[in-house]
């Protein structure tokens, strides 16, 4: 197999049961000149503390702002976004509150490969969701 001179990327998708989540199964991409990852956000303000708590709509969309100024600050957006996780508490309360997450996506016009892991707890006492990034330009 030839592997093609991409200066976009390439969306690998065998199935569509995927879309729905807007997300990639895979991508391949040109290498980057500059890489950046982005250490779990969570529903954190500027001040180091948890907002939202037993809100999972409401930590998810604030994980992902801070996920976006990160992003920002390094000259990049969601489409750059090489690798996505979030990892929640609560895997129900996620999926019915992942448009927080989608909505986002959208906006940016952005389907980065991503994982989504239910994990018995996170490192803040309340949060319910943790996200982090890798990102590629």
């Amino acid at each position: 197999m030839t592997v093609p001179q991409l200066s976009a990327p390439l969306r690998i998708n065998p199935t569509s049961w995927n879309a729905g989540f807007r997300y990639d199964q895979a991508q391949l991409r040109p290498a980057p000149a500059q890489l950046l990852t982005v250490a779990g956000q969570g529903s954190i303000d500027v001040d180091g503390q948890l907002l939202h708590e037993g809100d999972m709509t409401a930590q998810m969309s604030l994980a992902m702002v801070n996920v976006e100024d990160l992003l920002a600050r390094g000259g990049m957006d969601l489409r750059d976004v090489t690798r996505l996780v979030v990892h929640v508490t609560d895997m129900d309360a996620a999926l019915a509150s992942y448009g927080a997450i989608t909505e986002r996506l959208d906006a940016a016009g952005a389907t980065p490969p991503a994982t989504l892991v239910q994990v018995a707890r996170l490192a803040v006492p309340g949060m319910a969701v943790e996200i982090d990034a890798t990102a590629g330009r």
